[in-house]
């Protein structure tokens, strides 16, 4: 029997999150702030720019002239990009590891969260939600953070939770909630907790698989949902459990979302993929 206590106690043994990412996250956040606010931070932050730099100069990227300071980064790069770029580099440290029962190798969580954040910004701008796009992205970014912790015990029962996906039809999450008394979402929204994330964060980290109800009708989770979707039938990192979620047609149908539009969609954020593989690798380097 799994103590969820140990389950629980593991969180402190996770890297907190930087403070100056949580200081964007929470600009990202406000409607009322501004990009102007968000690159200040940046430049006030001599670890943060250095870090910055040195990605920016990094023979992927490619750029003709060396870029010397952050507003040559903002005006070689954008600061859209930017900002997506701190927000991985700060956010990389924990998700770098390779997490156990998930049938993931070292990175793939991450490839797989920094895709669905880039087709979660994408689907931003497609339903009007472009306001929000930066706490949308970040929010994609961060769902699995449970699995960081819950994959140890998820190895250890992997065998009964196979049994309830495959023989019982029971979702990943579904099997992992009955199997260990937790999911990744319900651990994911502990450390959120934990780190002092907004409760909207919290929010869809913990109902990311659309289980509840509710959470279909709320926009943003939705948008966080799809976009994992999307990463899953693209086959970027699936792991163990990735084919082992509901799929909820209803979403689709709320968005006015065709099975040809999805099927664009898609189209597009493979057609994006190498982009979001060549900003990845500076960070395994």
């Amino acid at each position: 029997m799994i103590d969820l206590k140990d389950i629980v106690d593991q969180i402190d043994l996770l890297e907190p999150v930087p403070p100056i990412a949580a200081q964007i996250m929470a600009l990202a956040e406000d409607p009322n702030s501004s990009m102007s606010e968000i690159a200040d931070l940046i430049r006030n932050d001599p670890a943060l720019t250095a870090n910055l730099l040195r990605t920016c100069n990094s023979v992927y990227f490619g750029l003709a002239r060396q870029v010397e300071s952050v507003r040559d980064a903002i005006s070689l790069v954008g600061l859209d990009h930017i900002v997506r770029l701190v927000l991985r580099n700060s956010l990389a440290a924990n998700f770098k590891k390779e997490p156990e029962g998930y049938g993931l190798g070292e990175g793939e969580l991450w490839r797989h969260a920094v895709t669905s954040a880039h087709v979660a910004g994408m689907l931003a701008d497609r339903f009007g939600a472009s306001q929000n796009k930066y706490f949308i992205y970040t929010a994609a970014l961060l769902k699995d953070i449970g699995k960081l912790i819950l994959g140890r015990f998820v190895a250890f029962s992997y065998e009964q939770i196979n049994i309830l996906v495959h023989s019982h039809s029971h979702s990943f999450n579904d099997a992992e909630q009955k199997i260990i008394g937790m999911n990744h979402e319900e651990l994911g929204a502990m450390v959120g907790k934990k780190w002092h994330f907004s409760d909207k964060l919290i929010y869809i980290i913990r109902h990311h698989h659309l289980a509840d109800e509710s959470a279909r009708q709320d926009l943003e989770t939705s948008l966080v949902y799809l976009a994992d979707i999307i990463c899953m039938m693209m086959g970027v990192c699936t792991g163990a459990d990735g084919l082992s979620y509901r799929f909820y047609s209803d979403v689709l149908n709320r968005m006015n979302l065709s099975e040809k539009d999805l099927q664009g969609i898609i189209a597009e954020a493979a057609k994006n993929q190498q982009q979001v593989e060549i900003l990845l690798k500076p960070l395994f380097n």
